[in-house]
């Protein structure tokens, strides 16, 4: 009676993309020595597929392969009977990924046999040998690991380039042991045109639209499948990056700290350490804004009639500050045209926000609000029931030489009275509370130290960033809550139950 036939699906993979480019590569000589092997199980009933699962240039220590993905979706349609691979860390060197894909060849039968290691999945003691096996290789990959990063911390305190996005004014050495990176001249006279520009305009914003009017983009690169990447507009985010780069400055950084580098700086120290101060005066104004921000009730909500989200912006005369929500086509060029209203007192709407939602339930939350030259649209979600939206008849009107919006009987809005000192206590909390999440700060004792404060009244106010939102957004708007003070807060064993928090705040 003849063997029942076997279709055996081979599986190769290679680490990195180094030999692929070459007539005969690692993968070719994986797949010979697969072929043969099932060549030599012919009596069985084993005959290879076709189909090629070659993943070259992929790490074993990740499932996210598309020649093994494709493998599995095959096996999970029933078209694959053996998996043979050269030897068992070609399929997965993690033993949790290998218990996954064990356990889909186990749901349709499917056999796996290694090569070079002559054992299959159909007995426990093949089982037990893999499972060995693949101990083996977890831990060598992990050593490895180990080795490469020892390898380039060492490395880059000798100063040399250990790979990555090769940035703007350099080129990769055409020695291969060489690691420091060489001077593009081209594009390093492009690196200190942005370095003079900042210094000349003192924006990241302006000179972001300099450098768009000028036609500068980002460096382009090309891939070794010949893809094309880069050359793209500049954006503030990169721009600040790439101004802070230490490397333009002659050096490599490491884990927080920088050395020497052994290639040549293309910005003399004079002007680096220019530009470095005039970025941190900027990061100290955006920072010291940051607490004060929270007043702005409607931050995030206010929209144009076409959609543009409008940003809380502050300008100073005299000794007064003035506040409104802008347009972001306006602020940004890149946005299309703007609504019907450019920019509104902030004041204006978030009055008439605040009376609206003082005819509301207690809990009612503000979602948006959308401004026209006629109308705003309140959208709002209830405690219960449907979020409904209410649509308020105002107008802009200017006298005094100042902006007013009217509502339909005619009033202007007045400024709503807050408490400041509670909305940056609310704000400081949440910026506490964020670098507790992230791992910035391990605990209210580091953030107690760097604030120069008392870890019990870092305590006390940390509890302020879990406060009910509807809570936060009637602190903000001057609605309800007005007779609450900060010190009266503080004292208040809240709880984190929002609902409870309701309770106790009622109360006052």
């Amino acid at each position: 009676m003849a063997a029942p036939r076997l279709r055996c699906a081979i599986y190769t993979r290679k680490s990195s993309e180094e030999g692929l480019e070459q007539g005969f590569n690692s993968l070719h000589a994986q797949r010979a020595a697969c072929e043969a092997y099932v060549r030599s199980q012919v009596g069985e009933g084993w005959i290879a597929l076709d189909a090629m699962y070659d993943d070259g240039g992929y790490s074993g220590g990740s499932m996210e392969r598309p020649a093994l993905k494709r493998l599995l979706v095959d096996i999970e349609a029933g078209k694959v009977d053996v998996v043979v691979v050269y030897k068992v860390d070609r399929l997965t060197r993690a033993l949790s990924d290998f218990a996954r894909i064990i356990e889909v060849f186990d749901q349709r039968d499917v056999s796996f046999v290694s090569v070079t290691q002559a054992f299959n999945t159909t007995s426990s003691m093949g089982r037990l040998t893999l499972n060995v096996l693949l101990s083996f290789a977890q831990f060598e990959r992990e050593v490895t690991g180990e080795r490469i990063r020892d390898k380039v911390a060492a490395s880059k305190a000798k100063g040399m380039w250990m790979g990555g996005n090769v940035p703007l004014g350099y080129d990769i050495p055409t020695d291969r042991q060489s690691r420091a990176l060489v001077v593009n001249a081209m594009e390093a006279e492009t690196v200190r045109l942005i370095f003079q520009q900042y210094l000349k305009l003192g924006s990241v914003r302006a000179l972001t639209a300099e450098l768009a009017k000028r036609g500068v983009t980002t460096k382009c690169r090309v891939a070794g499948s010949g893809r094309v990447m880069g050359g793209l507009r500049w954006q503030e985010g990169p721009l600040h990056y790439f101004l802070k780069n230490r490397i333009y400055r002659g050096e490599i950084r490491h884990k927080g700290k920088a050395y020497p580098g052994q290639h040549e700086p293309i910005v003399d120290s004079d002007l680096f350490d220019k530009v470095q101060a005039r970025l941190a005066v900027g990061n100290r104004r955006r920072h010291a804004a940051e607490e004060p921000k929270i007043g702005a009730a409607l931050v995030g909500k206010v929209f144009d009639d076409q959609g543009h989200p409008m940003s809380p912006v502050t300008a100073r005369r005299s000794d007064r500050t003035y506040r409104y929500y802008v347009s972001q086509a306006v602020i940004r060029t890149d946005r299309g045209a703007p609504g019907s209203v450019r920019r509104i007192p902030a004041h204006t709407v978030e009055r008439l926000v605040h009376d609206e939602l003082g005819r509301r339930a207690m809990g009612t939350l503000l979602t948006r609000v959308v401004v026209s030259a006629a109308w705003l649209d309140l959208s709002m979600a209830p405690p219960s029931g449907e979020p409904t939206t209410v649509r308020l008849a105002a107008t802009l009107r200017t006298w005094g030489g100042a902006k007013h919006l009217i509502d339909a009987s005619g009033a202007a809005a007045a400024p709503i009275e807050r408490d400041e000192a509670l909305l940056r206590a609310i704000a400081r909390a949440k910026r506490w509370a964020a670098q507790l999440q992230s791992g910035e700060r391990a605990g209210a004792d580091e953030i107690a130290a760097a604030e120069r404060l008392q870890s019990r009244y870092v305590d006390k106010v940390l509890k302020l960033a879990w406060l009910a939102p509807d809570i936060v957004d009637a602190i903000q708007t001057g609605r309800r809550l007005r007779d609450l003070t900060l010190t009266q807060l503080l004292e208040m064993n809240l709880s984190l139950r929002w609902e409870d928090q309701r309770t106790s705040l009622a109360l006052i």
